[in-house]
């Protein structure tokens, strides 16, 4: 029964790679046309370099948060990340499209040809350190430049368009955060004038501290003059005018003091009106630079997003502007064609040298005169 035959076998027992000029005819001629394609036509290679980044990169953090533009409208999402998504995005490449005339240079290719194009030959990677790189080989050197440069502008300006977006949206809102407020603070605001107009107060909180302070001044006095009334009927006769004159006031003082202790609300100047009314006072106050504060904070970050559409471009830090590298560029199919044609022929002659035991009846040895 005769073996069957293994696969290089049937390769090296084909009749025309029977002999050795065939063989190297055949090999030959392959890795020529191969090597020829991977050299010619010449492909010339353009990229650019850039990296994703922030108010941080760009010295900005402390003034744009003084503006009140706090944070990046991209949030914690990775700059690169983002950066790659939106470059292989189809708004960029329709982009590059419109700014590298590519409809007109290529006649009769719909957008979806064009944006298929676009994606064969132009790469967009990320390498270490955060650095994106856009790269295109191409047969023409300009051609290639002006895509890699269009990409560039149109990832840059792609960038920019989100953030602006998300910019108004947060504008938006802002706003309505900013009305809202003002309207509490009006509110604040006429609650603590009609407290005013009613108590009739200029000063409220100084008026609230000099009632505090009548009563420690009533006291003085008072022990005041009950000194100077022991002192004048040690002098004067009971029934003397400047005793009875000394009486009067201590009396009238002592009114007043008790006045000013009587802690019932409707006693005018007494200590019942000085907590209804510090109380009452204080409430407004806490209302009124609340909602200042409120609005403040509001404007504050409302301006902060005119500062962030100012700075939206200023996204991309360049590193290498679009070029075309130096160094020869070989077409990778045509070489790797190249290199498999020459391991298979060397393969044949190693396995005609010494075949399997299996495939020595298939295989004969060239005659050494051949």
């Amino acid at each position: 029964m005769t073996p069957p035959r293994s696969i290089m076998g049937s390769i090296a027992a084909m009749g025309f790679l029977a002999k050795f000029r065939w063989r190297a005819v055949v090999f030959g001629s392959a890795i020529l046309l191969t090597g020829l394609f991977a050299l010619f036509p010449e492909r010339y290679l353009a990229n650019s370099s850039f990296t994703p980044t922030d108010r941080d990169s760009l010295g900005l953090a402390e003034t744009l948060g003084q503006l009140g533009a706090v944070s990046s409208v991209f949030g914690n999402q990775a700059a690169v990340e983002v950066a790659l998504r939106i470059s292989n995005s189809d708004a960029v490449r329709d982009q590059v499209i419109k700014t590298a005339s590519l409809a007109e240079q290529m006649p009769g290719e719909t957008r979806i040809g064009l944006q298929r194009y676009l994606r064969k030959k132009v790469e967009v990677r990320s390498l270490r350190g955060g650095i994106i790189l856009i790269e295109m080989l191409d047969t023409d050197p300009d051609h290639a430049s002006e895509i890699v440069s269009a990409y560039q502008t149109a990832i840059q300006a792609e960038l920019a368009r989100v953030s602006r977006r998300q910019t108004a949206y947060k504008r938006d809102l802002l706003k309505r955060l900013v009305k809202e407020a003002s309207d509490e603070l009006s509110v604040a605001e006429q609650a603590y004038d009609t407290f005013r107009l009613e108590n009739r107060y200029s000063d409220p909180r100084g008026r609230i501290t000099s009632l505090g302070e009548r009563v420690t001044f009533l006291e003085t006095v008072i022990r005041a003059k009950e000194v100077d009334l022991a002192k004048a009927r040690e002098v004067f006769a009971e029934n003397n005018l400047t005793i009875r004159q000394l009486e009067a006031e201590v009396s009238a003082l002592r009114r007043q003091l008790a006045e000013a202790r009587s802690v019932a609300p409707q006693q005018s100047q007494g200590v019942g009106e000085l907590i209804e009314n510090s109380s009452q006072l204080y409430r407004l106050e806490r209302d009124l630079e609340t909602a200042k504060a409120l609005y403040n904070s509001y404007l504050r970050y409302l301006r902060g997003t005119s500062v962030e559409d100012l700075t939206a471009d200023a996204n991309v830090r360049i590193l290498e502007q679009p070029h075309v590298e130096t160094k020869r560029q070989y077409w990778l199919p045509g070489v790797a064609l190249s290199i498999a044609f020459l391991l298979l022929w060397l393969a044949i002659e190693a396995y005609r040298t010494r075949p399997m035991a299996s495939d020595r009846i298939f295989v004969k040895r060239e005659p050494t005169n051949a």
